[in-house]
């Protein structure tokens, strides 16, 4: 069991709200992206779920139970740290089984719980090799691995991939998704891209200044977002947001449209200048600047022969722009 239910929780430091009163339900088996910029308070609320901060004021409940009180350790979690926190002196194995060691488990529970993890996470060939002659993917799985040993009911993840290279990033952003899907446990995880939030998550709780700006699946977000700030967040590169005359002929403050749903072919409603290209040979980005509208950015699918200085004629594609009113909130 891993549910976890968040009521009114808020957390000051001083005279700072971080967290405004924040209600949050997160499903037993569920993958949940906390996304947003930094200082959003992503990071405070996940160390709240763990017990590593105090409440101001609300309620935590996990799998039925007020651990609102209760310290880190009886809550049933496992946290995994953006640094990998390992012992450099320890074996792989006796890193693993540190927690199980604190708890005082006989060394053969000790030995089966560490070898599952390790097979788990093709770590089995390395378990008699300290820290430092890991590359920072393998010291990642071993941290993941210290947490699997404990069995919790919700595993909490912070940045744990913002350390290594993008190349890295991409194979661990897998393994991690594999490994929910063989645990089905509860995952809460915290990330400022947001592309690791849509390709990870089933669902994504978009913060913004300690606020809930939306919550839903990566493509609800990405289809239906709820406001200019989910809209902007979501999708790279981002939306185009253009105001003033274009969006007053939609009855709206805003319009929104995303760089892959802006056509260049002739007969477009805005004509523009080709600034930048880059041909990354299975896309085109362009950033063309308009007549009418400013700066536009196009994303097309595949080659296209364009440069520095050419001229484009662009136009949204049909049933593809988004409004948003003076506030900001989306419109029909």
């Amino acid at each position: 069991m891993g549910q976890i239910t968040l009521s009114a929780v808020t957390k000051t430091f001083g005279d700072v709200n971080v967290i405004p009163p924040l209600d949050l339900s997160i499903n037993d088996g569920e993958f949940v992206v906390f996304v947003g910029p930094s200082g959003c308070g992503k990071s405070t609320l996940l160390r709240l779920i763990a017990g590593l901060e105090d409440f101001s004021s609300g309620k935590i409940m996990i799998d039925g139970k007020d651990a609102t009180d209760a310290p880190p350790a009886q809550r049933g979690l496992a946290m995994v740290f953006q640094s990998y926190a390992l012992y450099p002196h320890m074996s792989v194995r006796k890193n693993i089984a540190f927690p199980l060691k604190m708890a005082k488990l006989s060394q053969a529970e000790q030995d089966k719980k560490v070898d599952n993890a390790a097979r788990i996470l093709n770590l089995t060939n390395y378990l008699d090799r300290r820290p430092g002659q890991l590359s920072g993917g393998q010291r990642q799985r071993v941290a993941i691995g210290r947490a699997i040993v404990r069995e919790p009911a919700a595993f909490l993840f912070d940045e744990p991939l913002s350390n290594l290279d993008a190349a890295l990033r991409v194979t661990m952003r897998q393994e991690i998704s594999e490994l929910h899907q063989t645990l089905k446990t509860t995952m809460v995880y915290v990330t400022h891209d947001q592309v690791e939030a849509m390709t990870m998550a089933d669902k994504i709780v978009v913060l913004n200044a300690g606020r809930i700006e939306q919550v839903g699946s990566p493509m609800e977000l990405y289809r239906t977002p709820a406001n200019l700030f989910v809209a902007g967040f979501i999708g790279s590169p981002k939306m185009n947001f253009i105001t003033g005359a274009e969006a007053a002929k939609h009855g709206c403050h805003t319009i929104g449209v995303r760089p892959e749903h802006i056509e260049v072919a002739p007969g477009g409603i805005w004509q523009g200048t080709v600034g930048l290209a880059e041909h990354l040979g299975s896309d085109t980005f362009l950033k063309v600047r308009t007549e009418t509208v400013g700066e536009l950015t196009v994303r097309v699918s595949g080659e296209m022969n364009l440069h520095h200085g050419d001229r484009v004629s662009l136009g949204p594609q049909p049933g593809k722009i988004y409004r948003f009113d003076e506030n900001g909130k989306a419109s029909a």
